[in-house]
């Protein structure tokens, strides 16, 4: 089944990941078409000693808002501080026998801006981040200044 939507002449193609996987997150593999992405894949919780789907979106995401907070920032003229972090938490649910689901939250820590400043760049930040729009109204995401 291919879905795909014609892009809008003021859309511009920016970058496009190829990631071939084999044996799902048990015991599965990933690789990506250039090589910068090799990882083995293992349940969460389980005896193996890969990662697993809600680890690579969390860190996905995390990065990808940071990016966004960045833009935030420098469209607002704001300097960010060194030490500014996200911690990502990507939860992974059962409800009944099979209705999995995930649920999320991102931590963001801009030690030194007011907090006003800081909620404002967060706010800006989860309209503008890639993943912030795949996953709203879908999933219950919890976007926290720390």
């Amino acid at each position: 089944m291919s879905i795909s939507q014609a892009a809008s002449p003021s859309e511009k193609l920016l970058y496009t990941a190829r990631v071939h996987t084999i044996g799902g997150r048990d015991k599965g593999e990933a690789h990506s078409s250039d090589g910068r992405l090799d990882v083995k894949l293992s349940v969460p919780g389980g005896p193996g000693s890969g990662t697993n789907p809600e680890q690579l979106f969390a860190a996905g995401w995390s990065a990808c808002f940071e990016g966004a907070v960045t833009v935030a920032a420098r469209t607002a003229k704001v300097p960010l501080p060194a030490d500014f972090a996200i911690d990502a938490e990507v939860d992974l649910n059962l409800s009944g026998s099979d209705n999995f689901f995930l649920r999320a939250r991102l931590n963001v820590s801009l030690p030194g801006l007011d907090r006003a400043t800081a909620q404002a760049l967060v706010d800006r930040a989860h309209q503008l981040c890639p993943y912030s729009k795949a996953t709203r109204g879908n999933i219950d995401v919890v976007v926290t200044l720390v």
